[in-house]
C-alpha cells in the first residue's frame, strides 16, 4: 500500500457556516449505512469524523471522488455543494492534517481537546464495523500519542476554553445576574454534560433543569449533580418558563422554532448543535438573543493568546510523530522481502549438504544467526534506503557472523 492512497476530504468551519455544515452532518445510522456501502465498493479502511465544526471522511482509496460520492450519498447536502466547499488532502498532506486535527490545531477554538474524544468514538465505530485495518489503526494510535504528548508538555489546551466554556462566557457578557435565572439544558450527552458542569462551576448556579430525549439519562445526571430534571414531554412548558435555554441535542431538525417563541418572555438561547437544533430565524425576534457555535468561537480570551504561543512546540511534536509513522510504513512495505530473506536462510540452515560443505559453518549457523541477519537487512532498509540484493547481504551476514 502506498501513502498516496490515503485521502481525507471534508468541510469545516473555515469555509462553511453552521447551516451548511448541518447539511453534511452524519448521524450514527448514516455512518453505519455509509460503512456498509464502502465495504460493497471494496474499500477496506475508512472512518468519518462528524462534529459541530467539521465533517470529514478519511480512508484508503484510489481517488478522493469515491469518498466524496460515498459521503454525500448519506447527507441532505448535495455533491456539487460539497465539491465547491471541500478540501481534499492526499498522502503526506492528509497525514499532516489528521495530526493537526487530533492536536486541536485545526479546531474552531484553538487547542479544543474535545476533538480527541470525538475522534476516538469515530474510529471505534468504524473498527466495530470491520473498517479499520493495520494502516489506519497504527496512524490513529500515533496521532493519539502525539496529541497526548502535546497536552502534557505544552499549554496548547491550557486554560478553560472550549465551545461549552465559550457558552459560559457568552452568558456572562449578556446576563448580569445568572443566579436568579432559570436555565434549561436540552441534551445530556458529552457536550451537554460538560456545559452543565461549567454552568455550576463558573456561574455558581444550580437553578438548572435538565431534559433529554431519553428521560432516564436526564434523571441520572440531575441526581449526580444535584439538579432538577424534567420529562421530554414537558419540554415546551420548560422552555417557555426559562430565561436561558441551552440546546446540545443531536436531532436532525430544529427542536425550537421561531413560531414557538413568537409570544414568549425574553430569553437567551444558545445552540451547541450541528445541524442547528434552534431555528436560526428565532434570532430575529426582538425579545430573543441567539448564539450558535460559530458565534461562540468569536469570543476572545487571553487564554487563546497563550495557546497561540504553544503552536511551534506542538508542531515539533507532530513532526517527530509523523516521521516515526512514515518510518514504520516504509519498513512495513519491506515485510515481504524480509520474510523471503528469512525463508531463504532457513532453507540453507535446514540443508545438511550445505552445512557439511564447510565445518566452520556449524559454529556460526543457527536460528539466532538467521534473526540477526534479517535484523541487519531491516536496519539497512530503514536507514540507507539503497536498492540492492538483500539476499546476498543476508547470506553474507549469516555465514560470517558468529552468534553465541
Amino acid at each position: 500500500m502506498e501513502i498516496n492512497q490515503f485521502f481525507v476530504t471534508g468541510i469545516n468551519y473555515k469555509k462553511t457556516d453552521a447551516a451548511i455544515r448541518g447539511e453534511f452532518a452524519i448521524s450514527p445510522d448514516q455512518y453505519a449505512s455509509l460503512l456498509q456501502k464502502a465495504a460493497i465498493l471494496g474499500l477496506t479502511e475508512i472512518f468519518i469524523l462528524s462534529t459541530c465544526n467539521r465533517t470529514e471522511i478519511y480512508g484508503l482509496s484510489s481517488d478522493a471522488d469515491t469518498l466524496i460520492t460515498l459521503l454525500c450519498g448519506e447527507t441532505t447536502g448535495d455533491v456539487d455543494t460539497f465539491r465547491q466547499l471541500c478540501y481534499i488532502k492526499q498522502g503526506k498532506e492528509a497525514i499532516e492534517h489528521i495530526f493537526s486535527v487530533g492536536a486541536g490545531l485545526d479546531s474552531q477554538i484553538l487547542g479544543d481537546y474535545e476533538i480527541v474524544g470525538q475522534m476516538k468514538l469515530a474510529v471505534k465505530f468504524a473498527k466495530e464495523k470491520g473498517m479499520i485495518g493495520g494502516f489506519t489503526e497504527r496512524l490513529f494510535n500515533t496521532v493519539l500519542q502525539s496529541s497526548k504528548l502535546i497536552k502534557n508538555e505544552t499549554a496548547l489546551s491550557g486554560g478553560t476554553i472550549s465551545v461549552s466554556f465559550a457558552a459560559i462566557q457568552f452568558l456572562k457578557e449578556h446576563c448580569v445576574d445568572t443566579s436568579s435565572k432559570k436555565i434549561v439544558l436540552l441534551g445530556t450527552g458529552k457536550i451537554g454534560r460538560n456545559t452543565c458542569k461549567n454552568l455550576i462551576d463558573y456561574l455558581e448556579t444550580t437553578n438548572i433543569t435538565l431534559i433529554n430525549r431519553t428521560d432516564e439519562k436526564a434523571v441520572e445526571l440531575a441526581s449526580e449533580l444535584g439538579l432538577r430534571s424534567s420529562a421530554y414531554a414537558a419540554m415546551e412548558y420548560e422552555i417557555h418558563s426559562a430565561d436561558i435555554v441551552i440546546v446540545a441535542t443531536n436531532a436532525d431538525k430544529a427542536v425550537i422554532t421561531r413560531q414557538s417563541l413568537l409570544h414568549s418572555t425574553p430569553k437567551i438561547l444558545i445552540d451547541l448543535s450541528i445541524p442547528n437544533n434552534i431555528e436560526p430565524a428565532t434570532g430575529t425576534l426582538p425579545h430573543i438573543l441567539l448564539a450558535n457555535v460559530d458565534d461562540l468561537s468569536l469570543i476572545n480570551d487571553k487564554t487563546l493568546e497563550k495557546r497561540q504561543a504553544e503552536v511551534p512546540r506542538a508542531m515539533e511534536i507532530i513532526s517527530d510523530h509523523i516521521t516515526e509513522f512514515l518510518e514504520w510504513h516504509e519498513l512495513r512495505r519491506h515485510v515481504p522481502i524480509l520474510k523471503a530473506v528469512k525463508q531463504k536462510l532457513q532453507d540453507m540452515y535446514s540443508c545438511e549438504l550445505f552445512r557439511s560443505s564447510d565445518p566452520a559453518l556449524r559454529q556460526t549457523m543457527n536460528k539466532a544467526a538467521i534473526q540477526k541477519a534479517v535484523n541487519n537487512v531491516a536496519m539497512k532498509m530503514r536507514h540507507q534506503h539503497q536498492p540492492g540484493c538483500y539476499y546476498i547481504e543476508a547470506i553474507n551476514d549469516f555465514m560470517t557472523t558468529s552468534v553465541n
